[in-house]
């Protein structure tokens, strides 16, 4: 079986890996979106959302998804 991941990254997202409010959120994601050049209607990668601010995509999605780390420690 093929194992389905998300790509996009969304306001409850940014919620968790922030602890910030979703109005913060969607301010977050419309930044990106005129830093990147994008247009309202299209969404932004967890790639692009850790680009931006500078962080790993991995942190992102560990947590977000609850993924272990490269040491294998759920953190």
């Amino acid at each position: 079986m093929i194992k389905m991941e998300r790509r996009i990254i969304y306001a409850q997202d940014i919620m968790i890996v922030t602890g910030r409010s979703k109005s913060y959120a969607y301010k977050i994601l419309q930044k990106i979106r005129v830093w990147l050049g994008k247009s309202k209607h299209h969404m932004i990668t967890i790639e692009e959302y850790a680009e931006f601010h500078g962080i790993k995509v991995a942190d992102v999605k560990s947590s977000v998804f609850g993924f272990k780390n490269e040491n294998g420690s759920k953190d």
